[in-house]
């Protein structure tokens, strides 16, 4: 039997305002969401990369259990309706009673303390013919952190039914699913219902519960590209029927919302996304109470980190790298796969969006890519370097060129470029490597701020995977020695991993260890600056995000005699979780120590050359990564004759 339709617990609505949480209106329901079947978890039944593929296609290779995660996969299945929707108007029914079977993939934290409320549920991209979650695959370490409960949801027959889907990848695992009614249905005017109904089974089980014991408060459909277009014909034309999910966000495509729904949008668009026009994302319309829209300068529709984190499982399971893949051919016009950390701004978005439906606290805005008309092109800067939109770190205090706009075979056009900027260059550019830190920290706090990012910029991967990458490309280039850089290399990833964890003394350290050997054992001297530089720059990071905007230091400052003459001494405990350099002045001189470890002290004790010494005070001062403090400690006067 039907189930009751869904209602979501919003707190929006439109009604001309917002509306808090608590509010007993709600948005209608107008079709009843059926109660689908769901059967597991599926068992695992070989190691991943075991050619008998006894394991959830693309299983991530994220270390889960560390972090109190569990990866789980459920066959879903019921009857589900066929939908025309335009996008534009309200779906109409085309018949319905069609027999499915599918799969969705949960990952969760295991214990409800650590879940946040907020369910991400992802639209499969199935452009290459397969199963692709583009979204996890560039924010997972935000959604881990951040306690996010995430599910893949497969809808479109592409994904289960083609040479390449999930039934030929497995016969024994997927043999069973059927997104076609025993192929009555060819195309995919089911998957509206059958996205609807896998989320109303996260949201609202019956039986058995993919999400264990979490209760899921609040469910954000979420989808890239080709995703993002049959979310914008979900949200516009299937949602005000099913109202079973709470926001959606478009990323990389989506054209123009309508304005008398009640679920809130969110947009986050690339540079190559809104210069091609892509799937709509160009067809701007204002911010409104259930609408925003971000746009990101120099980022690209597939973007390095979705390269390098997806290429190694479809490597793994599908036996292919995507274009660009490190140690692949490179056929597009410039290096592919843009720096500029784009999963940085969406997940901030999820945030916004997860407290925009808890309690009606609306995001911010934000200003839109420069464009030129007729034709339509990105505003660049004598570098090359789009203007406008949201600006990051790699954009505005940049060492390479990042573009959204690349030239070449297959997905060439989507995937932007990076190009390398030489040493000499670099050099010319950024002379001092501390002005180079305290802009790049600059340009992040700034972002951080407003909410345009994550609120821990240092706990993001592309800081230290970035410096790996220009240690590989020195290698290469025989400026630095292999060995020399492995073990840089080696240091900055471990300085990721405990940064992941929060771990932020232990991350500075690493990179400390990896900025030395920079300095000491790169004998080229355009190489050895540019890791010194770029290694600064990630100590400046954690110190913005470990200790907020001062150096926290414990001061002492004590007259004493000693054999008849009048001493200052001054100590200062660095009690940061970052190394500190610290400078001890008085008025019978001044030291500098750097490099400071959390809980050690700089000590220094001055000579007045006198007996006696009149009250005065001593300045104790710092800095690390940008931020700094000064002191001043008053002593009193002493007489030792």
């Amino acid at each position: 039997m039907p189930a009751p339709p869904v209602r979501r617990p919003l707190a929006l609505a439109v009604t001309g305002a917002l509306l808090l949480a608590g509010a007993t209106t709600v948005a209608p329901a107008h079709a009843a969401v059926p109660d689908p079947t769901v059967t597991g978890p599926v068992p695992v039944t070989s190691p991943l990369g075991d050619p008998a593929h006894g394991y959830p296609f693309l299983a991530t290779d994220y270390d889960l259990t560390s972090r109190g995660y569990v990866e789980e996969e459920f066959f879903v299945e019921g009857q589900a309706t066929r939908y025309q929707a335009d996008g534009v108007t309200d779906a109409t029914v085309l018949s319905t009673g069609h027999d499915y079977r599918t799969r969705i993939v949960v990952r969760r934290p295991v214990d409800p303390a650590a879940f946040n409320g907020t369910v991400i549920a992802e639209w499969y991209n199935v452009s290459n013919q397969w199963d692709q979650e583009v979204d996890w695959f560039q924010t997972h370490e935000h959604l881990v952190r951040g306690g996010y409960a995430w599910v893949g949801v497969s809808a479109q027959v592409a994904g289960v039914h083609s040479a390449t889907g999930l039934r030929a990848w497995s016969p024994d695992r997927y043999g069973t699913l059927d997104l076609t009614d025993g192929g009555a249905v060819t195309d995919d005017t089911l998957s509206w219902d059958v996205f609807s109904q896998a989320v109303a089974a996260v949201r609202d089980p019956v039986g058995v519960a993919p999400l264990g014991p979490l209760d899921a408060e609040r469910v954000v459909a979420t989808g890239h590209s080709q995703s993002a277009g049959r979310l914008w014909s979900y949200v516009n034309s299937v949602d005000p029927l099913a109202g079973v999910v709470d926001a959606v966000v478009l990323h990389g495509g989506g054209g123009l919302v309508r304005d008398d729904i009640d679920t809130p949008v969110f947009k986050i668009n690339s540079e190559t996304d809104v210069a091609i026009d892509l799937l709509g994302a160009a067809q701007r319309q204002p911010d409104s109470e259930l609408l925003r829209t971000w746009e990101v300068a120099g980022a690209s529709h597939g973007d390095w980190k979705l390269i390098t984190d997806y290429g190694r499982l479809r490597l793994r399971d599908v036996g292919s790298a995507p274009g660009g893949y490190p140690g692949t051919p490179q056929t597009c016009e410039q290096p592919s796969g843009s720096r500029v950390p784009q999963h940085m701004v969406q997940g901030a978005v999820y945030d916004h969006v997860a407290a925009w439906v808890a309690d009606g606290t609306a995001p911010p805005s934000a200003a839109p890519i420069e464009l030129t008309d007729n034709p339509r092109t990105v505003v660049r800067d004598e570098r090359g370097l789009g203007q406008g939109g949201i600006r990051l770190a790699q954009q505005d205090v940049p060492t390479r060129i990042n573009s959204g706009a690349n030239a070449g075979p297959g997905f060439c056009f989507l995937d932007g470029g990076s190009t390398p900027v030489d040493d000499a260059t670099l050099a010319a550019w950024y002379p001092d490597a501390e002005a180079y830190r305290d802009a790049v920290v600059a340009a992040t706090r700034a972002a951080v701020e407003v909410g345009l990012v994550i609120p821990e910029p240092a706990a993001d991967p592309s800081w230290y995977t970035d410096v790996a990458d220009l240690v590989a490309e020195r290698v290469a280039a025989g400026t630095v020695d292999g060995a020399v850089g492995a073990e840089i290399q080696d240091l900055v990833l471990q300085a990721l991993e405990a940064a992941d964890r929060g771990d932020w003394a232990t991350a500075d350290a690493r990179v400390v260890q990896a900025q030395d050997l920079g300095r000491e054992q790169v004998d080229d001297a355009g190489a050895s600056a540019t890791v010194v530089r770029a290694t600064e720059a990630v100590r400046g990071i954690i110190a913005y995000t470990a200790g907020g905007d001062d150096v926290d230091l414990a001061t002492q400052v004590v007259a004493r005699c000693l054999a008849g003459t009048a001493y200052v001494a001054v100590r200062a405990t660095n009690e940061d979780t970052v190394r500190v350099d610290v400078t001890l002045s008085t008025p019978f001189g001044e030291r500098t120590v750097e490099g400071v470890r959390p809980g050690a002290s700089a000590y220094q004790s001055f000579s007045s050359r006198s007996a006696t010494l009149d009250a005065g005070s001593a300045r104790v001062s710092a800095s690390a990564g940008g931020r700094t403090a000064a002191v001043d400690v008053a002593y009193e006067t002493v007489d030792c004759s």
